[in-house]
């Protein structure tokens, strides 16, 4: 299921903020168990050949994995023996994350961060990657220019998400995710929604800018605006890195990637 990970720390949002991050404080240990399957089959493998697609071309990088959670991206970099730094706000999930990675015999840097300002130097990774992380932002194109910040020249932002919540404000969204709900029961599939919940998540995302937009046309202007100076995207990814279960869940959701190079 996706996870809310990161908002803007200001006054205005830090009552928001700190039910997020109860919310995943709670969650943490049962969402890690998403991530340790993951890492544990083919997924990984997967999701490791797409991020080397669009990353630069360089034996080791220096990777920044942004929202860690329980350290999916950071531990399956880190084991293609990469240098990782992953942030994320939820002391939670950095705990989940630290055993996954111990438990795969990995070292990672993990760092307890907002990620619209981050405690790194200018210029200061090859890679920065993402997954579900940027619908949830409060400021999110003020995010995607602390990234590029960070990148090194020739450096590359890979981030990977969706249009998960437009149906709160799309009719046509909104009959979509109600087939996708039916055609998970209708098939005996897991329904990603069921153990959710919904009505939390839904609150949240009313609040957030990019629950309005459509994607990943937003953050291909976005990120042209940043400065970053070549913009690529995929938006049909899922149908390679999702197993049948997500893409019945989420099919009037489609995965996009989007890579930016600084």
């Amino acid at each position: 299921m996706i996870r809310v990970s990161q908002l803007l720390l200001d006054k205005d949002n830090q009552p928001l903020l700190e039910d997020v991050q109860r919310y995943w404080s709670h969650r943490a240990a049962d969402y890690s168990q998403i991530n340790v399957a993951e890492l544990a089959n083919a997924k990984r493998v997967a999701w490791l050949s797409k991020i080397t697609e669009y990353a630069p071309n360089k034996p080791v990088l220096r990777v920044l994995d942004i929202g860690t959670g329980p350290g999916f991206f950071a531990v399956t970099l880190a084991l293609a023996g990469h240098q990782v730094t992953a942030v994320d706000i939820t002391e939670a999930m950095l705990d989940q994350a630290r055993d996954n990675a111990e438990h795969h015999g990995v070292s990672i840097n993990f760092v307890h961060s907002d990620v619209h300002n981050l405690p790194f130097d200018d210029d200061s990774f090859d890679l920065v990657v993402s997954r579900n992380v940027t619908w949830n932002l409060d400021a999110p194109q003020c995010a995607y220019q602390e990234w590029r910040r960070v990148l090194m020249p020739g450096g590359r932002m890979v981030n990977f998400d969706a249009n998960w919540y437009l149906q709160l404000f799309d009719e046509a969204s909104r009959l979509g995710y109600l087939e996708d709900r039916a055609n998970a029961r209708y098939l005996g599939l897991d329904d990603h929604y069921v153990n959710t919940d919904t009505t939390a998540m839904e609150n949240i995302a009313r609040q957030l800018p990019l629950s309005r937009e459509r994607r990943p046309q937003w953050d291909t202007a976005a990120l042209l605006h940043c400065g970053y100076h070549k913009v690529m995207m995929d938006t049909r990814v899922g149908e390679t890195l999702w197993d049948e279960t997500e893409r019945v869940n989420y099919a009037s959701t489609p995965l996009f990637l989007v890579c930016a190079e600084k």
